[in-house]
C-alpha cells in the first residue's frame, strides 16, 4: 500500500461519497474506486459497505481509518522535521477555537497567516470545548485553543501553552451600576447575568464568594457558546456579562465585593503521542503575544 492510497481512503471516509471525494482529489471516480479496491485487496477486508450511492465505513474500516490518519500525519511531519514553517510552505490547517479564544484570537490568527504564510488554507471552527475535542479526536481539526477547565483530562490529548486570564463582571458604561464604587452581589443579581458555559470550578468559586444564589444555574439567565452575541446584548441592554476581561475591553468592569477572583485557563490542545505539527510554534507565539 502507499501513502497516496491512504490519503484517498481518508478523504473518501471524510466525505462519504465517491463523487465528492474524487472531485476533491482531482481524479476520476473509476480511478478512485480502483485505488480503494486495491487497498481492500491488500488488507484482505472491505473498508466500506456499499449501499447504492451511499457508503459507510465497516468496523474494520473505522479501525484502519484511525491508523491511516496517524501514518499520513506522521509522514507529513517527517518531511518538515527539524525546520520551521516558512512563507513558501502550503497546506491546510484546521483550528478549533472555543468562545473566549475565538473572540481574542480569530482575527490575530487569520491576519498572521495572511501576512506570513499566504499559501496556506486556514480553517477556523468556532464551537464549544467538548464538541471541538471530539472533532480533534476524529481528525477533523489539527489543534484547539479552548478553556481547558471544560476539557476532561484524557491520555489521547496533549495540552500546552496554558494562559490564565481574569474573569470579571462587566456592563455597558451607561449602566445604572457603572458609577458605583462598590457593588454587592444582591445589587448585581437585580440584573440579568449572561455568560458562556461555565466550568464546575467557576461555579464552585461563585458559590463560595456569594452563596447558593450565585450558582450559574440560578444566577446566569442568558447563555451562549458565542461570546460575541453576549457582548452585543451587554452593549445594548442592562444585562451584566460574566467573562474574561480581555474579551470585551470596552465594557465597564464592575467593582463587585467581595471580588470574584477567578481565572479562565486557556490551552493549546493537540493529539497526544504524535509529532508536534509544524505550525504549533506559530500558534504558541500568537497566544503569547495576544492573550495578555
Amino acid at each position: 500500500m502507499t501513502l497516496v492510497q491512504l490519503r484517498h481512503f481518508i478523504e473518501l471516509a471524510r466525505l462519504g461519497s465517491f463523487a465528492r471525494a474524487s472531485e476533491r482529489l482531482c481524479m476520476t471516480q473509476p480511478a478512485l474506486s480502483r485505488s480503494i479496491k486495491a487497498l481492500e485487496d491488500e488488507l484482505g477486508q472491505l473498508l466500506f459497505d456499499r449501499m447504492g450511492k451511499r457508503i459507510e465505513l465497516t468496523p474494520f474500516g473505522t479501525e484502519v481509518l484511525t491508523r491511516s490518519q496517524t501514518l499520513v500525519e506522521e509522514a507529513e511531519q517527517l518531511k518538515h522535521c527539524g525546520r520551521s514553517l516558512s512563507a513558501e510552505d502550503s497546506g491546510r490547517i484546521r483550528i478549533g477555537l472555543s468562545s473566549g479564544p475565538g473572540a481574542m484570537l480569530s482575527t490575530a490568527i487569520l491576519s498572521h497567516f495572511s501576512q506570513h504564510y499566504p499559501r496556506f488554507h486556514l480553517d477556523i471552527v468556532r464551537a464549544n470545548t467538548l464538541h471541538l475535542a471530539q472533532m480533534l479526536r476524529d481528525r477533523q481539526l489539527d489543534a484547539l485553543i479552548v478553556d481547558i477547565r471544560l476539557l476532561r483530562p484524557a491520555p489521547d490529548l496533549k495540552v500546552t501553552q496554558i494562559v490564565e486570564m481574569d474573569g470579571v463582571f462587566m456592563c455597558r458604561p451607561e449602566h445604572p451600576l457603572a458609577l458605583r464604587d462598590r457593588i454587592s452581589f444582591e445589587q448585581l443579581a437585580n440584573y440579568p447575568v449572561c455568560s458562556t458555559p461555565l466550568s464546575e470550578e467557576t461555579a464552585r468559586i461563585l458559590v463560595e464568594r456569594y452563596g447558593e444564589e450565585a450558582h450559574p444555574e440560578v444566577l446566569v439567565k442568558l447563555t451562549s457558546d458565542e461570546i460575541s452575541h453576549l457582548i452585543r446584548v451587554t452593549e445594548d441592554t442592562d444585562a451584566v456579562l460574566l467573562a474574561i476581561r480581555a474579551s470585551a475591553p470596552h465594557l465597564h468592569e464592575l467593582p463587585v465585593w467581595p471580588a470574584l477572583k477567578t481565572k479562565a485557563r486557556f490551552g493549546l490542545v493537540t493529539v497526544a503521542k504524535k509529532s508536534d505539527p509544524l505550525f504549533l510554534p506559530v500558534l504558541q507565539h500568537i497566544m503569547q503575544t495576544t492573550m495578555k
